[in-house]
């Protein structure tokens, strides 16, 4: 059944895809994010500049310019643009650039979040070795990425700092008693002011609308609006029109779930996904980050159901990303080892969404510090002790580049990242087809397309192994079928395929001259 030459030469093409680094033609970038996205075509990282490329000499995890080491900026982070290529990133979703509060400030360095302008770069994104300006550092860095062939989302934060509060008070809501809105336990932001559906609030607009005009002049392609439902869907209509304006491949991606039904606040608006869809959003989070939860496939299948219809119901197409985790989630080995970690690379490879992940994840980075919470011997803003959101990637002080020593992981994530590369037409134009199991804990599906079939089944119980089996339509045992992704190879017999798992396992094929039939 399996075709051991197939496989030799499958890992040669996928060894070499992921370590020669590809060059664009030195030619005007032409934005095509919008189209890509809209095709699940993209595989998006996250990151954070100011760690990303962040050079820690003595290892102790915290970046003492004293001691002569560097923070993450725009120039040292071109220097890791070569190994997001080599891993088949063709997007990268680059956390807030705006520069930080410090007034009020959670960690020492302040929340990236935290945005006290909108139409300005943060200055602690600066090699001060280079004669560049900010701007031009920021602008070199979107040129380098777009020379790989890798597109760039900026991330456009949803609150104020508490020192543009002090500065403006008339951009943000106010309670009963005349006081800004604190959310939740984000003390160091207030929540800004977008007005309603019948009156949006001009300044606030005027505020984002300078933002877009910032980014677009440095040549981003897309921005990801942080918690968009912070504004009614007539503001974002109105922005996210004037953004296409100047861009028409300019894409907009929403935090937002189907999960979220709440507001931050009594006092603020409230926009569901639905309704950011129709003002014009390109995609949103779904509930990806649910499977964690999920303890049967039907879970699974009925979230892929519900994300393809969504697609296709308003005028626009619409699509979503693999949001399983993202820098607001708890790291993947901590919450289910790396069986989990490998689960969602592959997931996030063969079904019909755009990949996302986040800086680390590659390597299982747990994301613990071990000085969280600790008084710090020296702080850039007024909190005194680093902050930290346990198990999250840190965005709130000068730490360490995010990244662990797991290379079988990190190979892991570069083959399951080029074979969605390869197979793009089978996830971009194909059939996902559920297939029933004999075990409600194992999840076993089919993307089809042009004669071509990917078939991936998984244990969703990370605690113990598992078995199944499972019948496929119209397969006979016969077809060119190469094991991609394999630990327990599964067996073909009596016309079912027997399937055994360790704990979380997850398994992919990839059938040649075959489509199944429901």
């Amino acid at each position: 059944m399996f075709n051991r030459l197939k496989i030799y030469l499958l890992t040669l093409l996928i060894t070499f895809a992921t370590t020669a680094p590809v060059f664009a033609a030195q030619q005007p970038w032409v934005n095509d994010l919008r189209k890509m996205f809209l095709n699940n075509a993209t595989s998006i990282y996250e990151l954070n500049i100011r760690t990303f490329n962040a050079n820690d000499v003595n290892g102790n995890g915290i970046i003492e310019f004293d001691q002569g080491e560097e923070s993450g900026t725009f120039l040292n982070a071109i220097k890791r643009l070569d190994e997001l290529q080599a891993s088949s990133i063709n997007t990268i979703h680059v956390q807030p650039i705006t520069p930080v509060g410090k007034t009020k400030a959670l960690g020492t360095a302040g929340s990236i979040y935290a945005a006290s302008s909108f139409n300005t770069l943060n200055p602690q994104l600066k090699d001060k070795k280079s004669t560049l300006s900010l701007e031009a550092q920021a602008q070199k860095f979107i040129n380098e990425a777009h020379k790989r062939n890798i597109r760039v989302i900026i991330d456009l934060p949803a609150c104020g700092a508490y020192d543009l509060y002090l500065q403006r008070p008339n951009l943000f809501i106010k309670d009963k008693n005349g006081q800004p809105i604190t959310p939740a336990d984000w003390t160091d932001v207030r929540l800004l002011n977008g007005g309603t559906e019948d009156n949006v609030n001009q300044e606030v607009y005027n505020l984002y609308k300078e933002f877009v005009d910032m980014v677009i002049n440095l040549g981003a392609d897309g921005i990801r609006a942080d918690v968009a439902s912070l504004k009614p869907a007539k503001f974002w209509k109105e922005i996210i029109s004037y953004s296409r304006k100047k861009d028409y491949q300019f894409m907009w991606l929403a935090e937002s779930s189907d999960s979220w039904t709440k507001p931050l606040s009594n006092y603020s608006v409230y926009t569901p996904y639905n309704k950011l869809l129709e003002a014009g959003f390109d995609g949103y989070y779904g509930s990806w980050f649910n499977l964690k939860d999920w303890k049967t496939a039907n879970d699974l299948y009925n979230h892929v159901k519900f994300n393809q219809a969504l697609a296709t119901k308003y005028p626009e197409k619409k699509a979503v990303i693999g949001s399983f985790t993202t820098h607001d989630e708890m790291s993947p080995v901590l919450i289910n080892g790396n069986s989990y970690s490998e689960m969602i690379f592959w997931l996030n490879a063969t079904l019909p969404l755009n990949s996302y992940f986040v800086d680390g994840i590659q390597t299982g980075d747990n994301y613990i510090y071990f000085w969280a919470n600790k008084k710090a011997p020296k702080t850039y803003t007024d909190d005194e002790y680093y902050f930290v959101h346990r198990g999250k990637i840190d965005i709130f002080n000068f730490s360490k580049k995010p990244g662990a020593a797991n290379s079988d992981l990190n190979t892991d994530f570069q083959i399951a990242n080029q074979f969605k590369k390869i197979m793009r037409s089978v996830i971009t134009n194909g059939t996902f087809t559920p297939l029933k199991t004999t075990n409600p804990e194992v999840f076993a599906y089919a993307m089809s397309h042009d004669h071509k079939t990917i078939l991936v089944f998984g244990n969703l119980n990370f605690s113990n192994s598992n078995s199944a089996s499972v019948k496929i339509p119209r397969y006979t045992g016969k077809e060119m079928t190469i094991p991609i992704k394999i630990k327990n190879i599964p067996v073909f017999n009596d016309n079912k395929f027997s399937l055994k798992f360790d704990a979380g396992e997850i398994q992919v094929l990839m059938v040649e001259d075959f489509t199944p039939i429901k």
